[in-house]
């Protein structure tokens, strides 16, 4: 499993865990892939916080109400 893969995989998991939809996650994931592709972390050994985070805001932009 690569970068990509991983980031892919476990933002589809965090974001399904806290109630999102599931392709509302899978979407999310490839925010989450762009922003790894493009960005640095904002601290070492933050790289997947910070895509978790691009992909949370836009999954909140997308489906605003979370089922719970």
């Amino acid at each position: 499993m690569n970068n990509i893969e991983f980031i892919e995989n476990h933002v589809v998991t965090e974001l399904v865990k806290q109630g999102y939809e599931q392709s509302v996650a899978r979407i999310s994931a490839d925010i989450a892939v762009e922003h790894y592709r493009r960005n640095a972390a904002s601290a070492k050994g933050k790289i997947f916080s910070d895509c978790l985070h691009a992909a949370k805001v836009w999954a909140g932009r997308y489906q605003p109400q979370i089922k719970r």
